[in-house]
């Protein structure tokens, strides 16, 4: 074996960008060969630099190939493959490649190579230029390597369900995080070093007394920078934010068009009457102007003892100026005179109170279904359904692979710590872990991909599709613009390898990677157990693939960001949103409560901090802005062109959201493009 480095005449230079995962670099004896289009090879040449480490974490290495060793190669023509390897010599021999590029210092032209894997030792690696086709194109000769590269995948993303056996059908999550699927050193170290910061905030409060003295003594605690103020919290006891947290706040997607009061909320004309602005119910059912949020699924759900969770219905009304605001709660689902109907007329602390359960009642459908469930657990499946089924060749698992980067890390962190026995959901919210789990199960039942999972269809099925109807719902308005942007994308980009319907139906990766997705939840079927696949997981045409495209990348950057990133800013004043309440919810319209009442049903300050550190933890945006992504999986320049062409829609959407939010309040920049994460990376 040969080693080439800095001589004086040569053809090729080779470039090797190592990556960032934590023990990325190698001390490990490295080769390579080029191909031309031909198939003729160099012989084997041992990679190696004097008087340098090569191949250490975050660094690109440049190796200059001598012109004795490439004389077999066309002088003028393309490098059509390579092939690498290395063994297992040194302290430390494993290796994780980002990239490889050669260039041919004749035409000065360069061939890249995308490689994004852990390199096990003495496996050959062989990868073509742009390394970007479907399956059934793929060079005979390396049909075999894909295949190979595949069952290597299945071996290392091996399904489980993690929640425990009392709560069966749960989500699939990975068996053991595999080592592609860790932490990068960047990653890891970023949210260690916040949370140490966090700590180190907390001990200003930390040893003052636990009981609250009064509501302004909550604004006490706020201490900058790690701490500020929540936005919002100014605004808690105004029904119209109450209204606009129905709308723009992190759960965005429960409030439906009424086209009939349901029988289970009797509510009555002199209830309302004060509060539609002269209309009657059924005046204001014809003019669209009356909403409805029911959490009939919290029904029944388990709670930590001595704890109480509504399962609230909440009426509202659109005035003229636009503004949604509250007309009528019941706070349980059954009707009776011990679940009285409250409305605005109410005293004005009691109303406040039954607010506050609205929203406790709220807060465990946002954390279990809206934020973990319907983003973090379901889009989990469909990255452990790319990666067992889709080659790193596939353009496809190209399109998807920036969206999954740390979902499976993550959420293997929080199964096992958040959601865990004494975790951050047992300490902090009124149904604990067993709740938590009771209603992810029960949310999964109903979720559909071409439904839920599609914004369009999603606003139709509450009534909520036309602009006209709630001038103030930001959600809707700026994710219909990210939904769109990204709907071209994924349909122009696909266009450039699905030229026939018979593209479609011959792709053999394609097919067994939407049919895991369809298969039932279980152990036996070995599937994701997603209803709502176009095909029911037989695909046939570009427009199928593009739904379930469009659908995984909006969930995991946009609506992921709009359910999470406003969490400090709803639940870091406890009273706005809270995630705890202790006691019993109020059953007297006509009682007149106090602030001790309210500061009776609140956390203390030690359970307050521990929401205020994980909820501003998880508020913190540390990867890169959609369409700028970490990881570039697509180098073919065709693609890349769609790509650019993305980037300024992006960008456009982002000008328009900013100057939209010159004439809201409160503003509503979780969906601005520029604080979008590409990912579910925190």
């Amino acid at each position: 074996m040969l080693s080439f480095i800095g001589l004086s005449s040569y053809d090729y230079k080779v470039e090797i960008k190592t990556g960032d995962r934590i023990g990325a670099g190698t001390d490990a004896n490295v080769w390579i060969k080029l191909y031309d289009d031909i198939g003729r090879s160099t012989p084997a040449m041992r990679l190696e630099q004097v008087f340098k480490n090569t191949f250490e974490q975050c660094s690109t290495d440049h190796f200059e190939i001598s012109a004795s060793k490439t004389k077999n190669l066309k002088k003028d023509g393309p490098v059509a493959r390579i092939e690498f390897w290395r063994d297992n010599c040194g302290p430390s021999s494993d290796w994780y490649v980002d990239i490889i590029y050669v260039t041919n210092k004749v035409t000065k032209s360069k061939f890249v190579f995308p490689v994004y894997r852990w390199v096990k030792a003495n496996y050959h690696y062989k990868l073509k230029h742009l390394n970007t086709s479907l399956p059934q194109y793929e060079d005979e000769d390396l049909k075999e390597h894909r295949k190979m590269f595949l069952d290597d995948k299945r071996k290392s993303y091996r399904l489980d369900q993690k929640f425990p056996k009392e709560f069966p059908n749960g989500p699939v999550q990975v068996n053991t995080l595999p080592d592609d699927e860790k932490f990068s050193f960047n990653d890891k170290f970023s949210m260690g070093s916040l949370t140490v910061q966090l700590k180190v905030s907390s001990k200003i409060i930390s040893f003052t007394r636990t009981e609250w003295k009064s509501l302004a003594d909550i604004l006490t605690v706020y201490v900058p920078p790690h701490f500020p103020k929540p936005e919002r919290s100014s605004l808690w006891m105004d029904d119209a934010y109450f209204g606009f947290q129905r709308l723009a706040s992190v759960n965005h997607s429960v409030i439906k068009l009424v086209t009939a009061i349901p029988n289970k909320f009797p509510v009555t004309e002199e209830h309302l009457k004060p509060f539609l602005g002269g209309l009657s119910i059924k005046e204001a059912i014809q003019q669209k102007r009356l909403f409805i949020c029911d959490l009939e699924i919290l029904d029944g759900l388990p709670v930590k003892q001595n704890m109480t969770l509504c399962a609230p219905i909440a009426l509202f009304f659109g005035d003229i100026s636009g503004q949604l605001r509250p007309v009528a709660i019941q706070l349980f689902q059954k009707p009776g005179s011990n679940n009285p109907i409250f409305t605005p007329s109410c005293p004005s602390l009691t109303w406040t109170l039954v607010k506050m359960w609205y929203n406790n009642a709220d807060s465990a459908h946002q954390q279990a279904l809206t934020h973990l469930g319907f983003t973090h657990l379901l889009m989990e499946s469909f990255s452990l359904a790319t990666q067992r089924n889709l080659s790193h060749s596939h353009p496809v698992y190209k399109i998807l692979a920036p969206h999954f980067l740390n979902i499976i890390a993550i959420n293997s962190l929080a199964v096992s710590e958040l959601v865990s026995d004494g975790g951050w959901v047992d300490q902090t919210m009124n149904y604990g872990n067993k709740g938590m789990y009771a209603l992810v199960v029960k949310g999964f039942k109903d979720w559909r991909l071409d439904v839920e999972g599609t914004l369009p269809e999603d606003l139709k099925r509450r009534g909520l599709d036309d602009p006209n109807i709630l001038p103030c719902y930001y959600y809707r308005d700026d994710g219909i613009l990210l939904y769109n942007a990204i709907s071209k994308y994924v349909l122009y980009y696909l266009n450039l390898y699905y030229t026939t319907p018979n593209d479609v139906v011959d792709d053999h990766e394609l097919q067994n990677w939407a049919q895991e997705l369809v298969k039932e939840r279980n152990f036996e079927a070995g599937g994701m157990g997603i209803k709502g696949i176009p095909g029911n997981g037989s695909l046939s045409t570009v427009d199928q693939i593009h739904q379930i495209v469009t659908s995984t990348i909006f969930t995991c950057s946009v609506a992921h960001a709009a359910t999470n990133f406003p969490q400090y800013d709803e639940y870091g004043f406890p009273p706005n949103y809270p995630a705890s309440l202790f006691g019993k919810p109020p059953s007297d319209p006509r009682a007149i409560l106090t602030e001790q009442d309210i500061l009776k049903c609140l956390p203390d300050k030690e359970q307050t901090l521990t929401i205020m550190t994980m909820t501003k933890l998880l508020s913190n945006k540390g990867t890169k802005s959609l369409g700028d992504f970490e990881v570039q999986y697509i180098v073919d320049p065709k693609a890349q062109a769609v790509v650019d062409s993305f980037r300024r829609e992006l960008a456009d959407i982002s000008q328009t959201i900013k100057a939209r939010n010159q004439g809201r309040f409160p503003k509503y920049k979780y969906l601005d493009p520029d604080f979008i994460p590409n990912s579910i990376s925190i």
